[in-house]
């Protein structure tokens, strides 16, 4: 199945209806072919992915158990091959988008020269540490918005993070390091975002859960969408929560990932699902 963090998160970001362009590697082989096909199937401008000669596309193999969690293992093939010189030729994309984002399955190089970009002429910057790494350069923490899930967020500070209170200490943790927001997402416990120099919890939306590959993915396309929208951050985090929820309620990986129309109507039917709500008042000063 056509997938990849960076190819998952154009397709949901075109299919909640964001204008697209993606810069990446893929093999000359027939995975390359069909994940070009794929991407240009859901309107991703894709002229700024392209073929390495004598190099196989990137794969994942993953494990999905009964309870619908998740394990992915990744050779990063073409991925590895994309370096700065490759993301500087595309400097005009990322100066005429709205919001860059980012994540870790290409080399960190090729995400630094990204960022560089994006700087110079202020479009906004969305990092999804993912898959997690040990530790991040200091000028990868200089961005508007950290999205990593609970696993990343633990790796990234030694905290745990898997539940909304011990997220918080997580996420203020990583605030201090320099995004100027964070937000950890939780799964079945929702999300905890800190911003503005408070912290707050938004609840899920009540859907069966399936398979959880690439609710991940949903979740910061949604919210990369929402942003360049220009909506409130309550609304952003609706509009992600209800991305991965109707992900996790399908299997697969971009074959999961749902239309603007499927989450407008989930947002309609449980309209009081994923609202913020402001956690301890103790939580200050980051």
């Amino acid at each position: 199945i056509p997938g990849g963090k960076g190819a998952n998160q154009a397709t949901a970001a075109a299919r909640l209806g964001a204008q697209v362009a993606m810069i990446g590697r893929v093999g000359a082989d027939q995975f390359g072919q069909s994940l070009r096909a794929s991407l240009e199937r859901e309107g991703v401008d894709v002229s700024e992915v392209r073929t390495v000669p004598g190099v196989p596309s990137g794969l994942a193999l993953i494990t999905v158990e009964d309870s619908g969690q998740n394990t992915i293992v990744v050779e990063p093939g073409a991925n590895a091959r994309l370096g700065p010189a490759d993301v500087q030729a595309a400097e005009q994309l990322i100066a005429a988008a709205d919001v860059l984002l980012l994540q870790l399955e290409v080399p960190v190089p090729a995400n630094l020269a990204a960022l560089q970009i994006a700087r110079k002429y202020g479009v906004p910057v969305q990092l999804n540490p993912a898959p997690a790494p040990d530790s991040l350069p200091a000028e990868l923490w200089q961005v508007d918005w950290l999205c990593p899930n609970e696993t990343e967020a633990a790796k990234l500070t030694g905290l745990p993070a898997n539940t909304p209170d011990t997220a918080v200490n997580a996420a203020i943790t990583l605030a201090r390091r320099g995004p100027a927001n964070v937000l950890i997402t939780l799964g079945k416990h929702g999300a905890v975002l800190a911003a503005h120099g408070q912290c707050h919890h938004a609840g899920t939306f009540e859907i069966q859960s399936t398979d959880a590959t690439a609710a991940g993915d949903a979740c910061v396309a949604a919210w990369a969408v929402a942003v360049a929208e220009g909506h409130s951050t309550e609304d952003c985090m609706r509009f992600a929560a209800a991305a991965g929820a109707i992900t996790v309620s399908r299997p697969g990986a971009s074959t999961s990932l749902p239309r603007r129309n499927a989450v407008e109507q989930l947002l309609q039917e449980q309209p009081e699902a994923a609202r913020l709500q402001r956690l301890s008042a103790t939580h200050k000063s980051f």
